[in-house]
């Protein structure tokens, strides 16, 4: 069953020649309209997490329903595949169910608004959004259980349904979704914003085919998707060897405690086509850790990180999928099947571009970052006020990100790039807390010649008593350096309460009970270094320690001495010296493609002793989805 288009005019478009100025105008036209639905939806959403954080992602796509600009495409033909009835001028369809919607959405909290753009009785395009709602009903505030295995404990699930038909609200649809979540108002208010950017990207996409014509405006966008297509071919061509790469990584556990979780990936080249293939991926977890990655948003997610390592100036769209081949279990951790819970899907995702990452790199050095998306941290915090009204908080860590081939990595920066940290001061305003530390924690990015970035300590001191969750990865495994630079930190995460216990929490964890005057120590990852620590220049070391970013003892991981004397710093020349030729000698220089802290072994072996945490158990996987992966 497919979605029937009710179009009244049926003129077909012709395919025209287009002016290479109007052709840039009319992608540049575009590239600003993606902006300004972001810029809608940031001056009227109310909650922090979209208003401040930036958790949101716009597109706008051609008629066939293949992204032209935005940040996620691959889902629009699906939908119009699965949806059972008829697209009319003015509905505006709404989902949060990543099995309807194959994964173009990867939780229930991340709200999908999409809408046709009809000219004149035809389509002449989409207008898509999601943004991630502070609360989707569901066991736990925030509706991301850590302890969940299956969706239907992760709130309310929206199949794809028409929220205006014709341009008419169907409000009892949206009374019911609303009385599902803990934070209707803003849920609406949210919900609202997505609209107008919807209709904002709507309206200027009418502008711009009235400006140069229908069928000038189809041609460009066929044109802007090819160009990108033969883009992202040359660079599949220069940088991708066909001997085949091999990389794994891991996501620390489930939040069942088991682990860790294996994401496994091959990739070559076959003539101008990339070539990938996650045979060797753990199965799907019984916790919510799974990712709903299939095929197409794969491409996706290889496009971007091309993209923008190579040259960010290629308009990122879909038109390159047909030059790759991407092969994923079904059944897997990233391709989990229906009803597999889903909510702490960043871990994978963020352990997925690390191992993109490894295997870029091996294939072109020019490519070969550390490791630094580790995870996204999340933060929940809830309760009732002095007024006894419910508040309820989401936010978004930040960690250290990886060093590369052109430099040190960044101290405290998220996984997606466009995120934004909410400001202290507005989170201070809004919930009954303060924020008593924020600040780099020193020597927590891998040492290399290019160091990787430092993780953040927040320091949350509780005024009101409520509940805590917490959502992170990296506490067991090490974000790996290359080239001879060291792993950067683990995450660790510390409840010290008013009597001066101290409670190491575990980096997934839910309904912690929290009393007025306690203090949550939320420690990110930093990122791997890359290159030989002793190759850094000594003054570049001596910098970071005036700045508060290394210690005098963490500069011995790159072989300097700096003497203190007054608050004031200085490299001991002859002292560095002799201590690098020392180190180099004990070290040798027949050290490792990535350094990951040890084998996977030795890292459980040392676990309780360096986290304070038991280490995972072994995951127990379905005796069906083994049996399917070995059918297959």
């Amino acid at each position: 069953m497919t979605a029937t288009v009710i179009e009244t005019n049926h003129t077909p478009f012709e395919t025209v020649q287009v002016d290479p100025v109007d052709l840039d105008i009319i992608e540049n036209s575009l590239r600003s309209a993606r902006f300004e639905m972001d810029a809608v939806l940031f001056r009227t959403a109310m909650s922090p997490g979209i208003r401040e954080q930036h958790d949101e992602f716009p597109l706008i796509a051609n008629r066939d329903g293949k992204m032209v600009v935005g940040q996620y495409g691959a889902f629009i033909h699906t939908f119009l595949q699965v949806y059972e009835g008829e697209i009319e001028e003015g509905d505006i369809f709404l989902t949060n169910d990543p099995y309807s919607c194959d994964g173009a959405i990867s939780h229930t909290p991340d709200w999908l608004v999409l809408l046709p753009i009809f000219k004149e009785g035809r389509v002449i395009g989409w207008a898509s959004m999601f943004g991630h709602m502070t609360d989707n009903g569901g066991r736990v505030p925030g509706s991301i259980p850590t302890d969940a295995q299956q969706i239907f404990e992760e709130g309310i699930i929206i199949p794809p349904l028409k929220l205006y038909t014709k341009g008419v609200l169907q409000q009892d649809i949206l009374s019911l979704i609303l009385h599902n979540c803990r934070m209707p108002e803003w849920n609406r208010s949210d919900l609202n914003s997505l609209i107008a950017g919807c209709r904002l990207a709507a309206s200027r996409v009418t502008e711009l085919s009235s400006r140069f014509g229908d069928d000038v405006y189809y041609s460009a966008l066929n044109e802007l998707l090819e160009r990108t297509r033969r883009a992202v071919r040359d660079l599949i061509i220069a940088n991708v060897p066909e001997e085949k790469q091999y990389f794994e990584d891991w996501v620390c556990d489930d939040g069942l405690g088991m682990g860790p979780y294996r994401i496994a990936c091959s990739m070559w080249r076959e003539g101008e086509k990339l070539m990938m293939d996650f045979g060797g991926t753990d199965p799907q977890s019984a916790g919510h850790i799974n990712f709903y990655c299939n095929e197409e948003m794969t491409k996706m997610y290889c496009g971007v990180f091309m993209i923008y390592l190579a040259d960010p100036q290629i308009l990122f769209n879909d038109g390159f999928y047909d030059v790759m081949d991407i092969k994923i279990p079904k059944g897997s951790l990233l391709l989990p099947q229906k009803p597999a819970a889903l909510s702490g899907r960043t871990h994978a995702l963020a352990r997925v571009c690390d191992v993109l990452n490894g295997l870029f790199g091996q294939g072109n050095p020019d490519y070969l970052c550390a490791a630094g998306f580790s995870a996204s941290p999340h933060f929940f915090f809830s309760g009732h006020n002095e007024r006894g009204e419910w508040f309820q908080q989401y936010q978004i860590g930040f960690g250290g990100i990886a060093g590369k081939p052109s430099g040190d990595g960044a101290d405290g920066h998220a996984m997606f790039p466009d995120f934004m940290n909410v400001p202290n001061e507005f989170v201070e305003a809004t919930y009954p807390l303060r924020i008593e530390i924020y600040q780099a924690i020193p020597d927590t990015g891998g040492a290399g010649l290019h160091r990787g970035g430092n993780g953040i300590h927040t320091g949350y001191r509780f005024l009101r008593e409520g509940q805590v969750s917490i959502h992170d990865d990296r506490w067991l495994t090490h974000p790996w350096g290359v080239k001879g630079g060291l792993p950067g930190a683990r995450s660790s995460k510390i409840l010290e309460r008013t009597d001066g216990s101290r409670t190491v929490l575990p980096a997934k964890c839910d309904r912690i009970k929290v009393a007025p005057g306690d203090i949550l120590h939320f420690r990110t990852w930093g990122g791997g270094g890359w290159g030989d620590p002793f190759e850094r220049p000594a003054d570049k070391v001596l910098a970071d320690v005036e700045g508060g970013l290394a210690t005098v003892e963490g500069a011995r991981r790159y072989g300097v001495v700096i003497h203190e004397a007054g608050g004031e710093f200085s490299v001991d020349a002859a002292a560095t010296e002799a201590l690098r030729d020392e180190m180099r000698v004990a070290r040798g220089n027949d050290f490792p493609l990535f350094d990951k802290g040890g084998d996977l072994a030795d890292l459980i072996a040392r676990c309780e002793e360096e986290t304070g945490l038991a280490p995972p158990a072994p995951p127990v996987f379905p005796a069906w989805v083994q049996k399917d992966q070995a059918a297959e």
